[in-house]
């Protein structure tokens, strides 16, 4: 979903973005900014909804370039060098062409298990 403008949630947790509306339903959003430490985004950011059997949430990304299909033969473990909050994030890595994409566990950015290791 382009164009996100999540509503704030007074007392809530940093790495909570607001909640939108979404199909009828009030999804809470992870702002991935604030769980990696970087500064706050300029302008409107995007939202990637993350479905899965326990939760249903959003994910604000500053933008989505692609959606790719990797093999899992291209993919590596989270290296030692990783820092333990980012590595708690991380799936691992995937090779590419001529690039490296970090590939995110979405079960572990689900907003109850942050907030339980928050």
């Amino acid at each position: 979903m382009g164009g996100t403008r999540p509503q704030p949630v007074p007392l809530a947790p940093g790495f909570v973005g607001g909640l939108v509306h979404y199909r009828g339903d009030v999804l809470t959003t992870v702002s991935l900014r604030q769980l990696l430490d970087l500064p706050p985004g300029e302008g409107i950011q995007d939202m990637l909804v993350v479905e899965s059997a326990g939760a249903c949430f959003g994910l604000l990304v500053d933008s989505v370039g692609e959606v790719l299909m990797v093999s899992s033969a291209d993919f590596e473990a989270n290296p030692a060098t990783v820092n333990e909050r980012r590595r708690m994030l991380f799936a691992g890595a995937c090779k590419l062409k001529d690039e490296l994409m970090v590939m995110l566990d979405p079960d572990r950015l689900e907003p109850m298990r942050l907030a339980r290791t928050a």
